[in-house]
């Protein structure tokens, strides 16, 4: 009887997956680093970091973070890159205002473009704030751009 309560307890303990835990280890590492930039090397630092991580990405990640990275740029250069749990994400104020979830980082169906409750996005009683992208058309782009400097403000 004590065995099996033990082998439940383990189990139930071990709530996050693998790339779940990861994730939390990375956010932990980037915070302690950010807490140690100067706001001159935030953009420069911040820059780098993404750069790395988009390049450590499988394809077709990889090429679809190097679209959005220069889309980001492109429509709202006012928002810092940075990374988040490890993605590529964009801030404003220090405060995350989008992000770029590759489906590699969480072994999932597709990749996700999401948006933190700072972006100026709200539309009404409701709205949605992430974005599943299976290829980056022409049509998709230009609605990331839209929503990129929606959420810049």
């Amino acid at each position: 009887m004590t065995e099996a309560k033990t082998k439940t307890k383990s189990k139930s303990a071990n709530v996050w997956t693998d790339e779940e835990r990861a994730a939390m280890q990375e956010s932990a590492r980037e915070r302690k680093t950010a807490g140690r930039r100067s706001p001159d090397k935030e953009r420069a630092d911040g820059e780098a970091d993404v750069q790395a991580k988009i390049a450590d990405m499988p394809e077709p990640d990889r090429s679809m973070a190097e679209r959005i990275h220069s889309l980001v740029a492109t429509n709202a250069p006012v928002l810092v890159p940075r990374t988040y749990y490890g993605m590529p994400a964009y801030a404003k104020d220090g405060k995350v205002i989008c992000f770029f979830q590759p489906k590699s980082k969480f072994k999932v169906r597709y990749s996700t473009l999401g948006f933190q409750p700072d972006a100026k996005l709200d539309d009404g009683d409701m709205w949605p704030n992430a974005y599943a992208l299976i290829e980056l058309t022409p049509a998709a782009e230009a609605r990331i751009a839209d929503l990129v400097r929606k959420a810049a403000g």
